[in-house]
This record gives C-alpha cells, structure tokens and sequence, in this order.
C-alpha cells in the first residue's frame, strides 16, 4: 500500500464526516466541500490503487521464471541412471 492510497482513504473519510456535517447544520457549502474531498479522496485512493498493480505486475515480471522440466532434454548419462534405478 503506497502513500496515495493512504491519503486518499483519509480524504475520504474527512469527507464523508463533513458532508455528513453539512447535512446535519442544514449547510449546503459544508455539503459541497464534504462531497468534493470525498471525490478527491477516492480519486486518489484509485491512482495510489493504480500505481500498486503496475509496481506488481513489474515485480512479477523481474521475477524468476521456474526452470524447465529436464527430462524432455536428458542427457544419456540420466537417461542411464533412471533406467538402471527401475
């Protein structure tokens, strides 16, 4: 979890309790801005969301691949000692 994401959640939810406000003191202003960070809030949670699968898709692909089955390609001295371990 990255740092947008955090602030984005913490936008959010200031939001949503000053919208919330604004509802109960019957303040429409109040209501916008609340309504206006909550968006802002969630955009930002989405772009920190964003950033967070390309960092795993890019981790995933540095990773290592798991090597091959060798017995397609075996060499006549394993071929040998799997025959005589029967």
């Amino acid at each position: 979890m990255n740092k947008d994401r955090v602030e984005g959640k913490l936008k959010d939810v200031a939001g949503r309790i000053e919208r919330q406000a604004g509802e109960w003191t019957d303040d429409p202003k109040t209501q916008a801005a609340g309504t206006a960070k909550q968006v802002e809030g969630k955009l930002q949670n989405a772009w920190g969301k964003v950033k967070d699968a390309a960092a795993q898709a890019s981790d995933d692909a540095k990773a290592p691949k798991p090597p091959k089955r060798a017995d397609v390609n075996e060499t006549a001295e394993e071929e040998e000692a799997r025959q005589s371990n029967r």
